[in-house]
């Protein structure tokens, strides 16, 4: 909390002032507090929150002055009186997170003006073309050596998504809330893991705000069921898109490229319209992406440049991010949370991408959460008690299991073809451990495990039905 300071006479009145904050330095902290709320809040609430130091006909008259010039909303009246921050002020608030530079605090303060005062920019193909694969490099090479360190999890080549299935849950919770979160969700973490997990919405949440995380859900399990063949292009992008903005959008948009002009809330950044354009620099950011080695310099290209294009009529921050997650994913690196990342913080760091074309604001991000993501999973794996063989041949026990159930074997015909298929598909090593894997599963076999598999509920009855008439396994 703010210490008190001395007493300023102003009119004749008292007034406390805090001893390190100016008045307009406490007006962006009033700002900045509002944005932090994910719900309306009271005058009494925003004074505590707010510490001492704020007196409350100042702030009164604060937020009277700014619902004036629309930065706040107002909600009920007298005593019942709430405010929260309206959405054309985003980007308007100080700089929050610790997490930038001292270069990337200025780049934002530059931005802080008035839209009025800053120049109108639009798509720069200039410094797209600029960017050469493996040339150019918006993470230095010692930042991506870092990055490296502590995002890899196997010391020996294993099949991509291998880490992100073993993740998958955690990775599903923190992924689908965070991204949720910077676009406004209101979900909070127990209610997104809620919603995932059990299918339970939250009581009093906008029908928007649960299909937001549910196709957030849809994606990432996308990402990770397809790691094998998942490769960077236009297509994966715009499946991405439809995936996020599917129920959120009109049909015609989803995963398709836009045919109308949009605007850029709190920025004078203006995006193309012709629908033919956009078309042509969506694919070359995938071929470009595409030929970029390193994994997290590709991850931070897929986010900087379908966040820049805008090529959807909406929902192309969240495409940005699920799509930055493609080459970690794939290379079974710690997937991209964007975990305790402010949501004022994140959308500076990506209008200085728009206004300047300077990546440095979004590149701190990217390596403060990142690392802090890193050392959150390390600890989370080792509470799982993970089963490492399942994971590996997860596509391998799933066809062995489909065939078992669809030519309906039980008995020693069933052993035998686990036997049979374990030796051509899976290393000598690991055989035992996967057969008794794929024995379990049989054994336990129901409809809530048929997901993916292939298998119809018919198919799943008929099998079960002579496995129990034969007493089998």
């Amino acid at each position: 909390m703010l210490q008190n300071g001395p007493i300023y006479a102003k009119n004749g009145r008292k007034e406390e002032i805090g001893p390190k904050m100016n008045s307009e330095e406490k007006r962006q902290a009033l700002i900045h507090q509002l944005s932090q709320e994910s719900q309306p809040i009271g005058l009494q609430e925003i004074l505590e929150k707010l510490g001492e130091g704020f007196a409350e006909r100042t702030v009164r008259r604060w937020l009277s002055q700014m619902i004036q010039d629309g930065l706040v909303e107002v909600y009920g009246t007298k005593r019942a009186t709430k405010y929260t921050l309206a959405k054309q002020a985003e980007g308007r608030t100080v700089i929050s997170n610790s997490c930038f530079t001292s270069k990337s605090k200025k780049v934002i303060q530059s931005l802080q003006r008035p839209q009025v005062e800053r120049d109108p920019v639009t798509y720069s193909d200039r410094w797209f073309e600029s960017y050469k694969p493996n040339v150019t490099h918006y993470i230095p090479l010692n930042l991506r050596q870092k990055l490296y360190v502590a995002g890899k999890r196997f010391q020996q080549e294993e099949p991509a998504g291998t880490y992100a299935n073993q993740i998958f849950n955690r990775l599903l919770i923190d992924l689908s809330y965070n991204s949720s979160r910077l676009e406004g969700n209101t979900y909070s973490l127990l209610d997104t893991e809620r919603l995932l997990l059990e299918g339970t919405s939250a009581a009093g949440k906008l029908d928007e705000e649960t299909t937001m995380i549910l196709n957030h859900k849809e994606a990432i399990r996308h990402l990770v069921e397809t790691a094998p063949k998942l490769e960077v292009s236009k297509e994966i992008i715009c499946r991405l898109h439809h995936l996020l903005s599917d129920g959120l959008l009109e049909a015609r948009y989803s995963g398709k490229v836009r045919d109308h002009a949009v605007r850029v809330t709190s920025s004078t950044y203006i995006p193309f319209e012709d629908p033919k354009q956009l078309q042509i620099r969506l694919q070359h950011i995938a071929e470009k992406a595409a030929l970029i080695v390193d994994p997290y310099e590709q991850s931070l290209f897929l986010l900087i440049h379908i966040s820049y294009l805008q090529a959807f009529s909406d929902v192309n921050k969240r495409t940005a991010r699920l799509a930055a997650n493609i080459p970690l994913i794939k290379n079974n690196l710690v997937p991209l949370s964007f975990n305790e990342i402010e949501k004022n913080d994140y959308i500076s760091a990506v209008i200085a991408i728009y206004e300047l074309q300077d990546v440095g604001p979004l590149l701190d991000l990217y390596l403060f959460s990142y690392m802090r993501t890193c050392a959150v999973y390390a600890i989370t794996i080792k509470a799982m008690g993970f089963d490492e063989i399942r994971v590996r041949y997860r596509a391998e026990r799933r066809a062995i299991l489909r065939d078992i159930i669809t030519f309906r074997l039980i008995g020693q015909e069933m052993r035998e073809h686990v036997v049979r298929l374990s030796m051509k598909l899976v290393k000598e090593e690991d055989r035992k451990a996967f057969e008794e894997d794929v024995l379990e599963d049989l054994k336990e076999m129901d409809q809530s495990r048929i997901a993916g598999l292939g298998v119809s509920i018919d198919e799943l009855n008929g099998w079960i039905h002579l496995r129990d008439e034969h007493k089998e396994p």
